[in-house]
């Protein structure tokens, strides 16, 4: 059943309880790429099982690899090492890990892929990655800056040095990363890949792909802040686990602060490596939440700061999201939507700044507002929060969670929170 709307239901009381996030889905994803082009076996535990590692699951399987799935969050990947020419189209939803990771990594496939997602997806810039594939002799050309892409591989990555720009996403220096070890063996030279500059978006999921690829074999260096060194040594399957989804967590903390109570997550916030955990600490200054939030190094955490703010004492500013403007939206101008059609004048967009103009007072009336999610899994969890509060806070498309959290509805109700479903 697909629901067309959900309403929730302020709970009137602190939120107390256990609830497990489920796992990262950056790393989830990064994890079944480096197995499926691994040679051997590999068990990766602790699994996300969402709309966005499915695609990148269904897209291993089409390309030769064997994926099995024995339980709710293990995948068991089978691999030759080499990926093989699916026999259609890549499709990968609006999936933009699978997306940009796959553009690099078929590469090292010999004949000609297309990789492409839906109607989000082919809005979503990929130009910087495909100017970069091309500047090291590889055929790849998305006309309109936009997937889909095609590749035309030659059966193995490309060796030499390439530079890209990766002022928009830090993804595009991960795919290239990844893909590198797929160079030619006895290259007299590893890939080196460099940044145009050294602005680039949340760098902390790079150094998640660095220690991904480590543990699957990859032999990398970094050379310094904008330079990174890999050898083309190949992928040895391995067995590996996956923490929580820190980004899942910030709703959970975000649940607990506005309610004044006590979730249990299971893991604490300082044993996350995933860049968006820095969200705990501004989070738990709440309601004295800082002035200024640089955004720039968890940007995925940002929706769920945006609507604490709307609640905390003082005005806030969000700087360094331009990135997110080319997210699965714009989510500046959800966040500003959502927000407004909460109370308007509650959020300004200044620039690439978003300022929520601060109001404890909404806590505890009655504003109904239907919540555009634009069918953004994190603008419609991290609203969810404004219904903790708020009467009347109604989501449209809720379904839109599966794409990285399918339980979170779930997840809500098991603390107490009273969801009105309308289908």
């Amino acid at each position: 059943m697909t629901l067309d709307k959900l309403t929730i239901t302020p709970p009137g009381h602190p939120l107390k309880g256990h609830v497990a996030p489920p796992g990262s889905k950056s790393i989830t994803n990064r994890a079944l790429l480096l197995a499926g082009l691994a040679r051997g076996t590999s068990r990766l535990t602790g699994a996300l099982k969402s709309d966005d590692t499915r695609y990148m699951a269904e897209a291993l399987r089409a390309m030769g690899v064997s994926v099995e799935e024995p339980d709710a969050t293990t995948f068991v990947v089978t691999g030759t090492g080499r990926l093989k020419a699916p026999s259609s189209p890549l499709f990968l939803g609006n999936a933009g890990t699978a997306t940009r990771f796959l553009t690099a990594a078929v590469a090292s496939v010999e004949g000609t892929v297309v990789v492409d997602g839906d109607e989000h997806m082919r809005k979503r810039p990929i130009g910087p990655l495909v100017a970069a594939l091309t500047a090291l002799g590889i055929d790849a050309e998305a006309p309109t800056g936009c997937p889909p892409v095609t590749v035309k591989g030659l059966g193995q990555f490309a060796s030499g040095r390439v530079e890209i720009d990766a002022g928009l996403s830090s993804q595009y220096v991960s795919a290239l990363l990844m893909a590198a070890p797929l160079a030619p063996q006895g290259a007299d030279a590893p890939v080196t890949v460099a940044l145009t500059g050294t602005d680039i978006g949340a760098r902390g999921y790079v150094d998640l792909t660095l220690d991904a690829m480590r543990a699957f074999g990859a032999d990398v260096e970094q050379r310094d802040d904008a330079t990174w060194c890999v050898k083309p040594t190949g992928y040895t399957a391995t067995d590996f686990h996956i923490e929580p989804d820190a980004s899942a967590a910030t709703y959970l903390w975000g649940a607990e602060v506005l309610t004044g109570g006590m979730i249990d997550i299971g893991t604490p916030a300082d044993a996350f490596t995933q860049p968006d955990a820095k969200a705990y600490v501004v989070m738990s200054a709440f309601p004295r939440m800082p002035a200024v939030v640089d955004g720039s190094q968890m940007q995925d955490a940002i929706p769920t700061i945006a609507v604490l703010a709307a609640f905390n004492e003082t005005p806030v500013r969000i700087t360094g999201i331009a990135n997110l403007r080319v997210k699965e939206c714009d989510r500046i101008r959800a966040l500003s939507t959502g927000l407004n059609a909460i109370r308007p004048g509650l959020a300004t967009e200044e620039g690439d700044d978003l300022v929520v103009n601060a109001d404890p007072g909404l806590a505890g009336q009655t504003l109904p507002a239907e919540i555009d999610t634009f069918a953004d899994h994190r603008i419609a969890m991290s609203f969810a929060l404004a219904g903790l509060k708020i009467g009347g806070i109604t989501i449209l498309d809720p379904d839109c969670v599966g794409k990285t959290y399918p339980g979170y509805w779930d997840a809500l109700a098991s603390l107490g929170v009273g969801l009105l479903k309308d289908s």
